[in-house]
């Protein structure tokens, strides 16, 4: 088997998906990642047609008519809207074909898609049912903690434990690998969607206003910590009181966000030590020396590897492109198949 067939290499491309809750990245076979773009779909209520997709979407979150809806049509890492998935995947793989050459490429690639290692054989279905309608001719599935774990070339393959915690958008998944195999996985729906509600709940709670999750989002971007520092940032937010229903603007401290968002984060680190507990004392010893390695964009929060460090009493390691170690370790497998044979049987791969 091989994912690799010369005739068809001819006349498509094959590529692989972070399909995220908050962005999908696409890449291609020997050409690296060409979309980053936001997991959101507007659409006609009237008509049902799409109207935009990825960044031209995003902008109209929160800002269009009744007869137009944007929406993420992923929530918590699964399938919400199974037609608008449909359409997203079909957008991202058209946009492929017709950007990354200047020859003519039939729109029919096999796709290594990164799921959550805790989803339903109903949600992994419906994965597969998606990216099939959207035109691809194989689908491919593989676990993102499994899929990061490749992308930041950590010995995978190897008789030793690697502890690896994937912070995306809309679940957070940690797994304990050894010899090609998750050994302990955990998958939550707490992650930076969760984060972003929290200083929505936090702001409200304390100033009595109200903001937009967008507003939220940049406010994690801009003061988002984890752990104390020196010079605490502020920023100027505007939203609607909730008493009066007029604007009114605020100022808030990184410290107001580090405190919004440490319930979510302690319940993170709550479950790397319930996955650790549950793994077998050789591996735990092997993860005491290589440490924790974090990837998606929970890596990117200011201060989280020290917060890791001093609660879980571990050397905690930010792997090199956070953001891209799912998508990375995509290509790695459409460039070596025996990637994935050596996790998985070809039984199994033969059932996606």
């Amino acid at each position: 088997m091989s994912l690799s067939d010369p005739f068809w290499n001819m006349f498509t491309y094959d590529i692989g998906i972070d399909l995220g809750t908050a962005n999908t990245l696409v890449c291609v076979r020997n050409i690296g990642i060409v979309i980053f773009e936001p997991s959101v779909v507007a659409f006609n209520t009237l008509t049902k047609n799409v109207i935009a997709v990825g960044i031209d979407a995003q902008k109209m979150l929160g800002k269009t008519p009744a007869s137009i809806v944007a929406i993420r049509p992923l929530k918590d890492g699964v399938i919400s809207d199974f037609d608008a998935t449909k359409e997203m995947i079909r957008y991202f793989i058209e946009k492929v074909h017709s950007d990354s050459s200047k020859f003519f490429k039939i729109p029919r690639p096999r796709v290594v898609i990164g799921i959550p290692s805790a989803i339903t054989e109903v949600e992994k279905k419906a994965v597969i049912d998606a990216a099939i309608s959207a035109g691809s001719r194989k689908v491919y599935l593989i676990e993102e903690p499994m899929a990061a774990a490749i992308g930041a070339e950590l010995p995978i393959t190897e008789a030793r434990g690697s502890l690896i915690v994937d912070i995306g958008g809309g679940t957070t998944d940690i797994a304990v690998i050894s010899l090609g195999g998750i050994v302990v996985d955990k998958s939550m729906r707490i992650a930076g969607d969760e984060l972003t509600l929290d200083i929505v709940s936090y702001i409200r709670s304390k100033y009595n206003l109200m903001i937009g999750e967008r507003t939220a989002e940049n406010i994690k971007i801009q003061l988002g910590n984890a752990y104390p520092r020196k010079n605490h940032k502020t920023m100027e937010i505007k939203g609607r009181d909730i008493l009066s229903g007029l604007p009114k603007v605020v100022n808030i401290s990184e410290v107001e966000v580090r405190e919004a968002m440490s319930n979510s984060l302690g319940i993170i680190i709550d479950a790397i030590s319930d996955a650790l507990e549950e793994a077998p004392p050789e591996l735990v010893s092997d993860i005491t020396d290589s440490g924790i390695y974090i990837t998606g964009g929970g890596a990117l929060i200011p201060g989280i590897k020290n917060l890791f460090s001093e609660k879980l009493h571990l050397p905690v390691n930010i792997v090199d492109d956070p953001l891209y170690s799912v998508v990375n370790g995509s290509e790695k497998i459409l460039e070596d198949i025996t990637i994935l044979e050596d996790i998985y049987s070809s039984e199994d791969l033969d059932d996606y």
